[in-house]
């Protein structure tokens, strides 16, 4: 396999469960920039929630790019420049903060340095951890480096484009609810679960492999050029695009039913694994 890039999933691929890149796992990934391999980093995180692991991997070295917002938006790191970026409208975004209103839902969106919710000690989710309650506002905020902002009515103040609408809530109600969260936008916008609490709404056709084949294509990287890893239901398109798609062992089911290979979990360098007996 001829390969000019590496595509990687941010949590739960690249980070272990502690949310650290593992000394392995960066030792592999800047030996393969060194030999000409571009390293992209895709995830539904915001664009400053993502820069930490551009610092740890050098990618501004080595001409790395970062999909940020599910695929909505893609900047070039060493040049930082932007190299696509699909909103959605002003009017979706303001439909679809109106419509969440009759759920028990938490909505959260970016612009510039603030992250805005309706209430920010609004937040705790039951997500079953022995420490208990866990804040989704705050550790949202903090992984995309955000300062908080209160709104009463998100959808009276929404007057920008947004790249990504997103909404935590109890995985149960998110799943009891997602089909009647959706149903008025379907056939307007993208919406996607990231992890069992995050239901997210992007542009319509807005996916990870879109935004690989809007700017590596140009670059002559195709498909047949990219290893992927991920594992999470939002990583599907970027596993069928890729030459060869990797699931994570700690991938959800259908994640693993559709890749190519299987390689170890994010706790036990199953990326570096990949690369060393590949490059």
């Amino acid at each position: 396999m001829d390969v000019k890039a590496i595509v990687l999933d941010i949590d739960g691929t690249l980070l272990n469960d502690e949310k650290k890149l593992t000394d392995q796992t960066k030792k592999v990934l800047i030996t393969a920039q060194k030999k000409g391999i571009k390293v992209i980093l895709a995830s539904g995180r915001p664009t400053p929630g993502m820069l930490k692991y551009v610092d740890e991997l050098e990618m501004a070295k080595y001409s790395g790019m970062i999909v940020s917002y599910n695929g909505a938006h893609v900047l070039d790191v060493s040049t930082q420049k932007e190299l696509f970026s699909q909103p959605l409208s002003v009017e979706n975004s303001k439909n679809i903060l109106e419509h969440l209103k009759q759920f028990d839902v938490k909505p959260m969106i970016a612009k510039d340095d603030y992250m805005y919710v309706n209430n920010v000690f609004d937040g705790m989710l039951d997500l079953g951890f022995p420490e208990g309650l866990f804040n989704i506002i705050e550790y949202e905020s903090r992984g995309g480096n955000f300062q908080l902002c209160e709104k009463v009515d998100l959808a009276k103040f929404v007057d920008f484009p947004l790249h990504k609408i997103l909404v935590a809530a109890q995985p149960n109600y998110l799943q009891d609810n997602w089909q009647k969260i959706l149903a008025p936008f379907r056939q307007s916008v993208s919406g996607m679960f990231s992890a069992p609490m995050y239901f997210e709404f992007t542009d319509r056709g807005i996916d990870k492999a879109n935004a690989l084949e809007q700017t590596l294509k140009p670059l002559g990287i195709h498909e047949e050029h990219i290893i992927s890893f991920g594992d999470g239901h939002n990583d599907m398109s970027l596993i069928k695009y890729a030459g060869l798609g990797v699931a994570m062992g700690n991938a959800v089911d259908e994640l693993k039913n559709a890749a190519d290979k299987i390689t170890l979990s994010n706790n036990e360098d199953g990326i570096a694994k990949v690369l060393e007996e590949l490059l």
